[in-house]
């Protein structure tokens, strides 16, 4: 199983965000699409960086005007990726490793999805219950 394999399920749609776009539009888009993270694409459509509900919050306890700022004075700019092809394994170590929980999905340098840290951990319950569900009509034929 790979990223692949979730974006086939879950779909390859981002909502995304420009960098100069005020945290006040950041907060209202993720209220409304009822998600925890934004891209954050420049004018050529290239990933720039990410701001996440957690980035917000960690800059209201530092500053009271955190929702007049442009994104991209809280974004990360060091943003985690991965490809299409990477397996759910890999991936699950490199978000637990790295404490993210929305990994962009970058085929040949252009976004083409994202990951939730939800998605994976769905994506492996789901191929853990298929294993047991055969070992248990195993064990029913040979009973």
């Amino acid at each position: 199983m790979n990223v692949k394999n979730i974006l086939a399920i879950k779909g390859r749609n981002v909502i995304t965000i420009g960098p100069d776009k005020s945290i006040k539009e950041a907060i209202a888009l993720m209220d409304a699409q009822n998600i925890g993270a934004l891209i954050v694409l420049d004018e050529d459509q290239q990933l720039v960086g990410i701001i996440s509900e957690r980035d917000i919050i960690r800059a209201f306890v530092r500053r009271e005007d955190v929702l007049s700022l442009p994104v991209s004075q809280l974004m990360t700019t060091k943003v985690i990726t991965g490809v299409p092809q990477d397996d759910i394994h890999s991936i699950s170590n490199l978000m637990t490793e790295h404490r993210v929980r929305h990994l962009p999905i970058l085929s040949n340098g252009q976004l083409v999805g994202i990951i939730s840290i939800g998605d994976v951990v769905k994506r492996q319950r789901d191929t853990y219950k298929g294993e047991v569900d055969t070992l248990q009509t195993q064990l029913m034929g040979e009973a």
